[in-house]
């Protein structure tokens, strides 16, 4: 009798195994899918010059920074300049438009080589029309970023002449992570893409924004 019991446990111990080893497959396949779905993410047909820069007509906000590491080096044109924050995590960069504007893609200029720890590893592009309604578009993770990190922001993979863009008033950067557990961020540029007349995509529809909550929906029209 003990020995069946016994032999009872081994196979026990047996498909436990099996399945641990299953789940650990499950995992891995999971892991391999998520990472391949955002390398798709931040692809795009575009070379910048063949998109429109519209950040200069917006108000741009930090959620801190370090003296003589405002703003301003997000947007100078320099590489060798960057905005460092002061503060928790999530460091935020709001980027605010006086009115409704259309969206296909935010750029990012990073520089793991020489910000190291300092380089964002996690971040999530947020769109709305206030903060009270950002909604969560995209979250990528980075593997040490070296010059443009090209975000595209419609609901396809991959940015094309056939891409709707994102209308909102107000996009928001929110860097969740750094490099090597750092605390606080680099970023050297900032620039956020419209496209050029004509549209890209050819669509009756009046829904150019993603977000399909109530609340939103009251929000969506100036009266």
């Amino acid at each position: 009798m003990t020995e069946y019991i016994m032999n009872d446990l081994n196979n026990m111990q047996d498909a436990d195994e099996e399945e641990e080893d299953m789940a650990d497959l499950v995992d891995d396949d999971e892991n391999a899918y998520s990472q391949k779905r955002e390398q798709k993410v931040i692809k795009s047909e575009f070379k910048h010059e063949e998109l429109r820069e519209i950040g200069s007509s917006a108000i741009w906000s930090l959620s801190s920074w370090k003296p003589g590491n405002g703003v301003d080096k997000l947007r100078d044109d320099n590489f060798l300049t960057y905005w460092q924050s002061d503060g928790i995590l999530p460091h935020i960069v709001s980027i605010q438009f006086p009115q409704k504007v259309n969206v296909v893609q935010i750029s990012l200029w990073l520089d793991f080589k020489n910000d190291e720890s300092y380089t964002p590893n996690k971040i999530t592009i947020r769109a709305g029309t206030h903060n009270g309604d950002l909604q969560d578009l995209r979250t990528v993770e980075l593997d040490e970023p070296q010059r443009w990190v090209d975000i595209q922001l419609s609901g396809d993979e991959v940015l094309s002449r056939t891409s709707r863009p994102v209308g909102a008033h107000l996009f928001q950067i929110a860097i969740k992570s750094n490099h090597q557990n750092g605390k606080d961020t680099h970023i050297r540029q900032i620039k956020v893409f419209s496209q050029k007349l004509p549209l890209f995509y050819e669509d009756d529809s009046d829904d150019d924004i993603p977000f399909k909550t109530v609340e939103f929906s009251m929000h969506e029209t100036v009266r």
